[in-house]
């Protein structure tokens, strides 16, 4: 008999339980009407993943199995669907363990038959399932009935529980190999329920491992990872479906929704392996979903940036349109006796090229009462960088204003590179919901903006533009314009020498040592790592920022402000 599975790879809301379950059954409606006997789901389907502190609410896990229970009854009834959720559990108060299990539950002729646990629980980078969860124990397996005469012994995993396999990472980070212990018990299939955060180049580790887990264990492997992007996490699908030799025979689309099937005895199946040409082009498709579900879920219509004519507000403008549409995006120009002609004639062309509306706001007035009220305070002293700081918070607060006045979003405009190093003024350039190109460093920037610029591109075809980024917008020297003839280049090295140190410091952790031994200067390492140090409390005011990279600013950096410790 023809045996037909689906993944679902779904958006889910997170604490949307009512309405993830309605995208629950509805992706395994449409799965069951071609025919499909299993559904996979991605981890935590229900609530949506991270939930964070939410599991602290013993009413929203009430909730969460009343949501279960009522979903199970609406399914199809000759489906089984696995979809991702949480237990209690009941040993908790007697042996001191965590109250709840992450779990998958099984569904099926309207009812759960069966819940599994996830074995290994990360608590590195963005993740801390220690502080919610116990440790699952027991088989993992359930039978799926396909007619009187046959059945498929199918064994569940969560997440992490694949990625643990000591032949291909060369060493273990947990005692337990869930897979191994699976495929002793002689199942005949593997899933896995993921929630994979999004990193560049993340996809081809996974399908490497992915792949490699089918070909050691001689299974065929179904993985369904979640879309989507919740708070400064990016999800980018593209679940997978491997033979028993290790080929990928279906593959979901990066960054959206999608359902697949999958019939591993199908001859001449052409899976979905398209890939994006370039990182730069995958960074820039995920990006825009960072950007369209943040304004989305949290219930935004209209965003708000401030456009000085560089190439950071340039990419962050690009991206806003992308995700929400041009209708959507308002550009606001704030020049000052510093702007130069040019930084506001870029602006004006990016923003034609985009197609979205600008206004501008002379700031020189402002500047000048500012000057007046502090000039008795300040009497005596020289002007500084005080003086620079207070035209970016001018902004800052007239970008507020419009954001306050309007209920935009406004997203601030920053790189990696100068949040890493504290080049950035709290509330003036800082200000914003969301920081949109925080894990970007300087040198991508301008590389994304190169490949926009590419007659190919999506956005030249959409716009149907020679250029997206106006060509003076990447080729001019970088400057914050706070001073005159300023560049950024007077304060901070070379942006290909800044972002070298930056990673080795900040992603690949070496010390300032070892920085110096691979070949940079010792004064300029000295300088970033202590500028990277003292810029600690201004990132702990900065908005959320989507990540894009294996180490960024956000719930995965867990540096101390008062210290003496260097990074």
């Amino acid at each position: 008999m023809t045996l037909k599975f689906g993944i679902a790879q779904l958006n889910p809301i997170i604490g949307d339980l009512v309405g993830n379950c309605d995208r629950l059954l509805s992706a395994v409606q449409k799965l069951a009407a071609q025919g499909v006997q299993l559904v996979l789901t991605p981890e935590l389907s229900v609530c949506g993943y991270p939930p964070r502190d939410l599991l602290m609410s013993r009413q929203f896990v009430r909730d969460m199995d009343l949501a279960i229970a009522d979903l199970a009854q609406k399914l199809p009834h000759n489906v089984a669907v696995l979809v991702g959720t949480v237990s209690i559990n009941p040993q908790a108060s007697q042996m001191g363990g965590k109250p709840l299990f992450n779990s998958a539950a099984l569904l099926q002729d309207g009812k759960v038959q069966q819940i599994f646990h996830k074995r290994l629980l990360p608590t590195y980078d963005v993740f801390d399932e220690d502080r919610y969860f116990e440790v699952g124990e027991g088989s993992q397996v359930f039978t799926l009935k396909l007619s009187d005469q046959a059945s498929l012994r199918v064994g569940v995993t969560i997440c992490e529980d694949i990625w643990n396999d000591e032949k291909f990472w060369g060493k273990r980070n947990y005692a337990d190999d869930p897979v191994a212990e699976l495929a002793q018990k002689e199942v005949d299939l593997l899933v896995n329920l993921s929630a994979s955060p999004y990193a560049v180049g993340k996809q081809k580790l996974r399908e490497a491992m992915l792949s490699h887990s089918a070909i050691v264990h001689n299974l065929p492997l179904l993985y369904a990872n979640q879309v989507g992007a919740n708070d400064d996490l990016i999800f980018d699908g593209r679940s997978m479906a491997f033979n028993r030799d290790g080929e990928i025979v279906a593959r979901g689309k990066g960054f959206d929704e999608d359902l697949l099937v999958i019939d591993f005895e199908q001859v001449g199946q052409s899976p979905n392996l398209s890939s994006y040409e370039s990182d730069d082009a995958e960074i820039f498709a995920a990006l825009v979903l960072g950007v369209r579900d943040y304004v989305q879920k949290c219930r935004f219509r209209k965003v708000v940036i401030g456009l000085s004519g560089g190439i950071d507000s340039a990419l962050v403008a690009a991206i806003a349109t992308e995700a929400i549409g041009k209708e959507n995006v308002l550009g606001v120009l704030m020049p000052s006796l510093y702007s130069s002609e040019h930084s506001i004639s870029d602006a004006i062309a990016l923003a034609q090229n985009l197609g979205i509306t600008t206004e501008t706001i002379p700031i020189q007035p402002m500047m000048s009462a500012f000057d007046h009220s502090l000039a008795h305070l300040f009497a005596g002293r020289a002007s500084d960088v005080t003086e620079e700081n207070l035209q970016s918070r001018i902004r800052g607060s007239l970008l507020m204003a419009i954001s306050n006045k309007f209920g935009h979003l406004l997203i601030s405009t920053g790189n990696k590179s100068e949040v890493s190093v504290g080049y950035c003024t709290l509330y003036g350039d800082m200000n914003g919901g969301l920081a949109a190109i925080a894990d970007v460093p300087k040198t991508r920037v301008f590389s994304i903006c190169e490949w926009l610029n590419r007659s190919d591109s999506p956005l030249a075809i959409k716009h149907g533009v020679a250029e997206v980024i106006p060509v003076n917008i990447i080729t001019k020297p970088p400057s914050a314009e706070l001073k005159p003839d300023q560049v950024d280049q007077d304060s901070l090295p070379p942006y290909d020498i800044l972002d070298d140190i930056l990673h080795k410091l900040i992603n690949q952790h070496l010390s300032a040592a070892e920085i110096i031994a691979s070949g940079h200067e010792q004064a300029t390492v000295d300088r970033v790592v202590r500028l990277v140090k003292i810029a600690e409390f201004k990132r702990r005011q900065a908005a959320p920022g989507l990540k894009i990279t294996d180490r960024a600013f956000g719930s995965g950096w867990r540096m101390p402000i008062a210290s003496k410790v260097t990074p």
